[in-house]
């Protein structure tokens, strides 16, 4: 399945995505937009996967693609841990309802416990 564009060039995507993963590997939680979570969300579970297997490898591909040594490092030695009798489902999303601006859906984006 292709990603959703989020009204993107693939530049601005990427980095877009990527900020929302270091800030979701930082605190556990983070507060978006709904089509913005549920992207980050496909990303993040397969990058949880990777991180269980905690290999040089592994973190070489993380570090690319996070770009954040404070985020992989968390990402390795806390999160994944918590995740190794886990086959799946790593985060969830919540809607929250609309912003009250602009009228877009608004979802919390956070690690299960």
């Amino acid at each position: 399945m292709a990603p959703k564009k989020l009204s993107r060039k693939g530049s601005q995507r990427k980095a877009l995505l990527r900020s929302l993963m270091v800030s979701l590997f930082k605190n556990d939680r983070i507060e978006t937009t709904e089509p913005k979570a549920k992207e980050t969300q496909r990303t993040a579970e397969k990058l949880i996967t990777t991180a269980k297997d905690d290999t040089r490898n592994a973190r070489k591909k993380a570090m690319s693609i996070l770009n954040d040594k404070e985020a992989v490092t968390r990402l390795f030695e806390e999160v994944a841990p918590r995740f190794m009798e886990r086959p799946g489902g790593y985060t969830r999303v919540l809607k929250l309802g609309s912003r009250r601006g602009d009228g877009a859906k608004m979802a919390i984006l956070e690690l299960v416990e």
